[in-house]
């Protein structure tokens, strides 16, 4: 089988779909990471006040890990409703679904109002929350890539990869500033449930974004070849690509880690460990997320120059190395190493994020294509990308405030990440449109496209 893309690529409708998915994902990210921000934070004294704070700290990351366990949920019912009925309502769906989840957040009444029902309907709409960003991550970055140009897909997919950092800036500047604004009684009492309540302007930017985009070429192909089409993609994907969904998610446990131990965790070892200030601590995790956009958009343009394979191994050794300095440094307190680190840290961290959508889409025939790579990136958040702010804080409490265990742990799963790399098979130049009339992705040979 030829893997030379037949179609002419629509540049236009192109740049329109990455455009789309870009905002409407950096806008989901937005309202998922205002939680992650405030959890370790805010919420453990409104929601949780009646345990003590190691406990109380504990139970806030646990709600945050809900919202990551809900996304296998969202992920199997999205991939399997966007493998049958297409990319496009799946994507005006889930943007709603998580803005108006949002929205209930910011007005839930705390402990102090309604007892156990604040933190149990923290809870439900932190599951709510998981389950649309578990059918949007995927959903989006297929939108994206199956509308590509094969020769640019790398550099589509770092854009993908800039929706977390970017999130990051705008959710960690607004709480920064509003931090800097009020007096910690006011943050405590109403600050910190303003950009909740402001989620409702993302689901109207969302929805009117992504009705300017068509459905994919590949889908459409698909569609016209019905015959090709499994009855149950998520049948198909367990039953005749579970390597390719389990060596997939082993190599993405290791960004995942990493990513939540920096923005979720150091913010806590920060502020609460080391005695910095919230606001120093939001500046912190700004900086390295401009860092961490760069570092995506730079994954995705030398992925397509090297190949995916080696652009990844490149990515996880650098975040092997530092690792091992990233905690002596932070304890340095000395703020300009600190911004460093962090910025090297989580720049190479999503160096390969940036890299992940590609190729994850490239492995996968696109009858099976959504559920395939949804669950690979779910589940390796399930697995380890939500427990690890939990891990990280019970590590450090049995360790005697020693980092050792926990880098030891991420030195582990980033060794085992690094191995899924170098056993996985190089994709560059594959046909997405081509895999749509039924050729398993990992059974074609990449067309190693001219520059």
């Amino acid at each position: 089988m030829s893997t030379t893309s037949t179609p002419t690529h629509d540049r236009p409708m192109s740049r329109r779909a990455v455009s789309a998915a870009t905002v409407g994902t950096a806008l989901e990210w937005f309202d998922f990471t205002l939680y992650g921000a405030v959890s370790a934070t805010i919420l453990p004294k409104l929601f949780f006040p009646s345990m003590e704070p190691t406990a109380g700290l504990l139970a806030s990351l646990a709600t945050f890990g809900v919202g990551l366990a809900a996304r296998p949920l969202g992920a199997i019912t999205c991939g399997y409703l966007g493998d049958t009925l297409g990319r496009r309502n799946l994507m005006l769906a889930t943007v709603t679904m998580m803005g108006m989840a949002s929205v209930l957040m910011g007005l839930l009444p705390t402990y102090a109002q309604i007892g156990v029902w604040a933190p149990m309907l923290l809870v439900l709409l932190r599951i709510i929350q998981g389950f649309a960003l578990g059918g949007e991550s995927t959903g989006a970055q297929l939108m994206a890539l199956e509308h590509a140009a094969p020769d640019r897909r790398g550099r589509s997919s770092g854009l993908l990869g800039l929706c977390s950092p970017l999130s990051q800036i705008l959710a960690n500047g607004v709480l920064m500033g509003l931090a800097a604004t009020l007096s910690a009684e006011q943050f405590d009492a109403f600050g910190w449930r303003i950009p909740f309540v402001l989620s409702f302007v993302l689901v109207v930017v969302g929805i009117f974004i992504r009705l300017k985009v068509d459905e994919t070429p590949a889908f459409v192909a698909l569609k016209k070849a019905p015959a090709k089409q499994a009855d149950s993609p998520l049948a198909s994907a367990l039953g005749s690509h579970y390597k390719t969904i389990v060596r997939l998610m082993l190599f993405f446990c290791s960004p995942a880690a990493l990513f939540y131990l920096i923005v979720i965790f150091s913010l806590s070892y920060l502020t609460k460990h080391l005695g910095m200030t919230q606001s120093m601590g939001f500046m912190s995790l700004m900086v390295a997320n401009v860092c961490a956009i760069f570092g995506a958009l730079g994954g995705g343009y030398l992925c397509d120059r090297w190949g995916r394979k080696k652009a990844l191994a490149l990515g996880s050794c650098m975040t092997l190395l530092i690792l091992v300095v990233y905690f002596p440094i932070l304890d340095t307190q000395n703020v300009s190493a600190i911004m460093a680190i962090m910025g090297l840290f989580l720049g190479f961290t999503q160096f390969q994020s940036g890299i992940q959508p590609v190729a994850f889409a490239e492995s996968f025939p696109t009858h099976v294509r959504y559920s395939g790579s949804a669950l690979a990136y779910t589940g390796a958040n399930l697995l380890v990308g939500g427990p690890m702010p939990m891990v990280a804080v019970w590590l450090m409490s049995q360790s005697g405030g020693s980092p050792w265990p926990l880098v030891s742990l991420c030195a582990v799963i980033n060794l085992v990440s690094l191995g899924m790399i170098l056993i996985g098979p190089e994709t560059r130049g594959v046909d997405l449109n081509a895999v749509a009339e039924g050729a398993p992705a990992d059974a074609l040979t990449p067309a190693i496209l001219s520059k």
